[in-house]
């Protein structure tokens, strides 16, 4: 029985994470969700939010965005649309991020715009928040 699974997260730009982790703790839409070895198969979505993976009992920090899970028992492979390591998270350049995006919402845009920029401000956010927990 496999003690460990394989973590994959793959953006637009590249595959930014690969490597075996003891557990994966990640943001799902109703919730937060504890993966380990063996786990039962699943595909779901996942919200903006953060990605903690677990290694030689050390926890490795990521901020993700939206995107899509599949899980079978040895493997957690995550497609979405941002990852970002927390050691690579700007903090000054993701707080302008959040508060750009917020002056935005309060102007008057259409639904796409909207969308694009709700999108920005939830990826801020996630970035804030993996950033913030390492102070």
């Amino acid at each position: 029985m496999a003690n460990t699974l394989k973590l994959e997260i793959v953006t637009p730009e590249a595959k930014t994470y690969s490597e075996d982790v003891d557990m994966v703790t990640l943001p799902g839409v109703d919730g937060e969700m504890g993966i380990y070895p063996q786990h039962v198969p699943l595909m779901t979505q996942i919200v903006p939010g953060e990605i903690v993976a677990r290694k030689n009992g050390q926890d490795y920090f990521l901020a993700v965005g939206e995107g899509f899970v599949e899980i079978t028992g040895n493997r957690v492979a995550i497609l979405t649309d941002m990852a970002i390591r927390a050691e690579n998270i700007d903090e000054v350049k993701a707080d302008e991020a959040r508060k750009r995006a917020e002056a935005r919402l309060a102007e008057k845009l259409d639904d796409e715009e909207t969308a694009l920029v709700s999108a920005s401000l939830a990826h801020s956010l996630a970035q804030l928040k993996v950033k913030r927990r390492q102070h």
